[in-house]
């Protein structure tokens, strides 16, 4: 071999070993990108998923603040309908004692009638609904019972007679009506 196919050779090796040198620093390089992407696409999906659940939790937040406000503008009044009750219950008594053949009782009743029947209508119209059982079976979440009687006519644990009606405020309960309940 002759020293230039000498020199040629070692330079064809020189450049295979730096050629082999680039392509293992290239993967090298490959695997190092390969697994920072990887770890991209992890982080990523991680990302998205406590999007989702901070999305969800957001939601059902929101869901309920309107159910909260809901219910308050439907029951925010329950305290003012428990505290205009008796006031319904006085009218009714005063009807109830005043002697209606007296020809000077008259204007008076009419007014209280009307005022009652004003007073009632304005109470319906914000959903506020009478309980008064007579005839119906006793339920203790609606009606309080305050005595006992015995009397055949009727079956056992029937309202007989109420004392006071109950009242309820979109369906649920203000006062329970006072009765009297037929004995087994």
């Amino acid at each position: 071999m002759t020293e230039q196919e000498h020199n040629e050779q070692v330079e064809n090796e020189a450049e295979q070993a730096q050629q082999t040198e680039q392509e293992e620093a290239v993967e090298v390089d490959i695997s190092a990108e390969s697994s920072q992407v990887e770890e991209l696409t992890l982080a990523l999906a991680g990302a998205k998923e406590q999007t989702l659940r901070v999305q969800a939790e957001l939601q059902n937040v929101r869901r309920r603040a309107e159910a909260d406000v809901e219910k308050a503008h439907k029951f925010g009044q329950e305290k003012l309908v428990g505290d205009l009750l008796p006031v319904v219950d006085n009218l009714e008594r005063a009807l109830a004692s005043i002697n209606a053949e007296d020809d000077a009782n008259k204007a008076i009743i009419e007014g209280i009638e009307l005022t009652l029947k004003s007073f009632i209508d304005i109470l319906v119209k914000h959903k506020v609904e009478p309980v008064n059982p007579v005839g119906e079976p006793f339920n203790p979440e609606l009606h309080q019972a305050m005595s006992m009687i015995e009397n055949p006519d009727v079956e056992p644990n029937t309202v007989i007679d109420v004392f006071q009606k109950g009242y309820t405020l979109h369906g649920r309960l203000v006062r329970p009506a006072m009765v009297v309940v037929a004995k087994a």
